[in-house]
């Protein structure tokens, strides 16, 4: 992947639903504390964090907080993102998280290197497709969802790039404002995990299955800041170095400052496998906001004019 010239680039990793969630609090936390992040040079959203992002860029993030937040007073379940697509192409609980895990790591175990893993995951998604009476819709469905969970159909002014991989090959696919896709397009194919995602008849898969965050992209950045709602971890066994902590050994070793923030003690048991549980983001979204807001003023300092 190309360097970027940025000197400040955002990094929000997937999460699911509740993941979404926390990284709205953080970034509404930050700002609340003075140090605003949606107005990076560069942005870099997979899966759930690319409807963060998508959602976050030149925008007021307290109004997405307190969304999340007033949702459940009103007895709606966490407001904003619904639950993600697993295996299959459908939204769950912790049995369809579960399950979805289980197909995770067998195509893990079966597979070689990185690049073999991703193009199992396409080939596997493909057959989903073609012996799934309902995959026919699934794109015009999955669009609808998507679309429902953003403030517009525009791409922003600021860059962005959401992250993807081709099902047909495994390989990565990056969408910005210039590409000819639609915004809409971007994010509902990178958080598309179960069935494919077409655009223009082309299959893609959420782009978490490159890796979790994809810092890497923020290479030539002068600093970046990687919101992780998974903590850095991954499945990937660690020769693949796709853990969060490789990249950022890289980051630094390229000359950038790199912040992470992970989920505190009280946010941690809502993300992972009781991420698509809609009821959990209002906390988690506070869990964020106050993590964030702690973070800004030590951010502030350390990164006067980044």
């Amino acid at each position: 992947m190309p360097a970027t010239s940025a000197g400040f680039t955002v990094v929000f990793g997937g999460g699911g639903a509740t993941g979404n969630a926390w990284t709205i609090g953080v970034v509404a936390g930050l700002a609340e504390g003075g140090f605003d992040v949606t107005t990076a040079d560069l942005t870099v959203g997979t899966s759930s964090g690319a409807t963060a992002a998508a959602q976050l860029v030149g925008a007021d993030p307290k109004t997405h907080f307190d969304a999340i937040v007033s949702a459940r007073r009103a007895g709606r379940p966490g407001g904003g993102p619904t639950a993600g697509p697993t295996a299959g192409g459908q939204g769950g609980g912790r049995s369809a998280v579960a399950d979805h895990l289980a197909r995770l790591r067998a195509i893990i175990d079966a597979s070689e290197s990185v690049d073999d893993f991703r193009r199992r995951m396409g080939s596997a998604a493909l057959e989903r497709e073609d012996g799934d009476e309902s995959a026919g819709s699934w794109t015009s469905r999955w669009h609808e969802t998507t679309a429902a969970r953003l403030p517009g159909a525009t791409w922003p002014d600021r860059r962005v790039v959401i992250t993807a991989i081709d099902a047909r090959t495994g390989e990565p696919a990056l969408f910005e404002r210039d590409g000819g896709v639609s915004l809409v397009d971007a994010v509902a194919a990178s958080t598309s995990s179960g069935l494919p995602y077409r655009v223009d008849g082309l299959p893609y898969l959420d782009g978490g299955f490159r890796r979790n965050e994809n810092a890497d992209l923020a290479a030539g950045s002068e600093s970046v800041l990687v919101l992780s709602p998974l903590g850095g971890r991954t499945l990937h066994p660690l020769p693949w170095r796709t853990r969060l902590d490789a990249q950022v050994d890289d980051l630094l070793a390229g000359g950038s400052r790199v912040e992470v923030v992970v989920p505190g003690d009280d946010a941690q048991p809502l993300i992972g496998e009781a991420s698509t549980n809609l009821s959990l983001r209002p906390a988690a979204a506070r869990a964020g906001f106050e993590q964030g807001r702690a973070l800004a003023e030590r951010l502030g300092n350390a990164w006067a004019g980044r």
